[in-house]
């Protein structure tokens, strides 16, 4: 039975739980057959069947990265997909492999920084991911990358510095430390009492590295 018929919109359903359901099944069973078929129909012509499509995969890649890492190419071109819903659901996927998948998506470092500068707070907030998250591989990738997120946290809107100041301080070294440090502190007068507690935590963590 075709794994595609289990996808949400295919059972009638206006909710998620199919998708989940299924991903979670796929997952178990390592059913790598099942993932080809779901991953080949993110370029359906049935808007509804991508959408369902990359929910499955990026379920997928919380549980179990590995299983979706061969389709990065596929995130990044629908990275330029005119539905929304299909750009901020492979960038949240490449979130989920951008370690795995750095060589990979690194040179394709300005499609992701288009899509998060032109994208939904979805988008951008996952590209912030993968961006962290490819610049923590090496320093080459932390000289090109992190100049750009930490102008992005320079100028990105208050309520969104915390979020993204914590998905960028795993990736911070020494060699970045004291500017992510100076650019948080900078901001902190623009915070609420709840966002600049949170700032620095992240600032404390940081400094202790």
């Amino acid at each position: 039975m075709s794994v595609l018929n289990r996808i949400a919109c295919l059972q009638r359903r206006r909710d998620e739980v199919p998708n989940q359901e299924l991903a979670r099944e796929l997952v178990e069973h390592k059913d790598r057959e099942g993932i080809e078929e779901i991953a080949r129909n993110l370029w359906n012509k049935d808007v509804d069947i991508q959408n369902d499509c990359i929910k499955v995969l990026y379920e997928i890649g919380y549980l179990a990265p590995e299983l979706i890492s061969l389709y990065t190419p596929d995130f990044l071109k629908l990275l330029k997909s005119p539905n929304n819903r299909i750009v901020w659901g492979s960038m949240l996927a490449l979130s989920t492999v951008a370690v795995l998948q750095a060589d990979e998506i690194f040179p394709h470092i300005g499609e992701v920084m288009h899509a998060m500068e032109q994208g939904s707070v979805i988008t951008c907030d996952n590209g912030v991911k993968v961006l962290a998250a490819v610049a923590s591989v090496n320093d080459e990738y932390m000289g090109t990358i992190f100049p750009f997120l930490l102008k992005h946290l320079d100028s990105c809107r208050p309520k969104d510095v915390p979020q993204h100041a914590e998905n960028m301080a795993a990736a911070v070294d020494s060699g970045v430390k004291g500017d992510f440090i100076h650019v948080l502190e900078s901001r902190l007068e623009e915070m609420s009492a709840a966002q600049a507690a949170r700032l620095r935590k992240v600032i404390r963590s940081v400094a202790g590295k």
